[in-house]
């Protein structure tokens, strides 16, 4: 999932997107709302972290007039103004949440994931495909069972590609959503993370190459049958 964290505070900014980071959030940085309103025609985001006062002034009225114009992604507005009328001020312009500074990094990790999974059927909580299954609200991934330990950009991947069972994902794709803007589109970190991910799956493969298009989930009949060994990369056979 892609953030798009807008915060004018270089340190509190720096210290956010390690936290999002850390839980397996592509992030995004903007210092001011024009930079960040670029950014949002740009790219597509499953959240916005959004500081309520920017160098530019209040947040809210640009908000507001994005909300006009049907644009939809949740909002979580971080601001030191904590009183009831600003809360209220924040939700009649817009915001799907409001976090008070100080704050957390823990709580405002889970109100992140909690909005973009509210943001519709594209973030489902719980995903299937063949013996594989995905909890994205415990971040756990078990196949035939066995739960996988992945790095969040395998888990990233494998969860866009769940999302989009079915149609053949694009390189461009997946950089675009579990890739923050400094990743390079032309390097090899997808089949990287893609090589890394599909060792820790075992057999039989779910993941399939289409050449020159991209990789396809494969269909249903895989797996399900015989057991799999404790000694799978990456994997350690727990009780369900």
């Amino acid at each position: 999932m892609r953030v798009l964290l807008v915060e004018d505070e270089p340190d509190l900014r720096e210290v956010v997107a390690a936290g999002l980071k850390a839980a397996g959030y592509a992030v995004d940085g903007a210092h001011d709302w024009p930079e960040a309103d670029f950014l949002l025609d740009l790219n597509s985001y499953d959240c916005v972290v959004l500081d309520r006062m920017l160098p530019s002034g209040d947040t809210l009225p640009a908000l507001e007039q994005r909300r006009r114009s049907g644009w939809t992604t949740p909002v979580l507005c971080l601001t030191a103004l904590h009183t009831v009328s600003d809360r209220v001020a924040g939700f009649h312009s817009g915001a799907d949440d409001y976090l008070p500074k100080p704050f957390a990094m823990e709580e405002l990790v889970m109100r992140v994931g909690s909005l973009a999974r509210r943001a519709g059927d594209r973030l489902p909580v719980h995903l299937r495909h063949a013996d594989l299954e995905l909890d994205a609200a415990r971040r756990e991934v078990r196949r035939d069972g066995i739960l996988l330990t992945l790095t969040h950009k395998e888990y990233a991947v494998l969860r866009h590609l769940l999302v989009h069972q079915g149609t053949v994902v694009t390189r461009a794709a997946l950089v675009e959503h579990c890739w923050d803007e400094m990743a390079d589109p032309v390097s090899n970190v997808v089949d990287a993370v893609m090589a890394g991910l599909r060792r820790k799956l075992g057999p039989p493969p779910l993941i399939r190459t289409v050449r020159g298009h991209g990789f396809l989930l494969a269909g249903d009949d895989v797996g399900g049958g015989g057991p799999r060994g404790p000694s799978s990369p990456g994997s350690e056979r727990i009780p369900r």
